[in-house]
């Protein structure tokens, strides 16, 4: 982001964290009137991509959780990883033109539809 956005947000609230990826997250000093809740928001780290936000910081953001706590994890649970989609690390199905456009053959149960046949 900008220095001055950085700046801004600096006035205008009060820093509450740093995620991995670097991200800077704030929240306003007021409550915003009618809402009943303070305004935030994220300075991304890089490209503004929302998917750069990690599933903890979004509950925070969207007001969900009250509270930030990256302490409470699950053994099941996998870092989270942004969109890649339009990247070259996108995913690409076998057959893909970019993996060689060649599909595998089809089983031989296969049996194509012909219209009125």
């Amino acid at each position: 982001m900008s220095m001055l956005m950085r700046l801004c947000s600096g006035f205008k609230g009060r820093k509450v964290g740093t995620d991995r990826h670097g991200n800077l997250y704030f929240e306003s000093r007021n409550v915003v009137p009618g809402f009943n809740h303070t305004r935030r928001w994220v300075v991304y780290a890089g490209k503004a991509e929302a998917t750069n936000v990690p599933p903890e910081w979004h509950g925070w953001l969207h007001h969900a959780t009250p509270r930030l706590d990256e302490s409470r994890r699950y053994p099941w649970q996998l870092d989270h990883q942004p969109n890649m989609t339009g990247t070259a690390l996108a995913y690409r199905p076998p057959g893909h033109d970019y993996k060689g456009g060649e599909r595998p053959n089809t089983a031989g149960d296969y049996e194509a539809w012909t219209p009125g046949a």
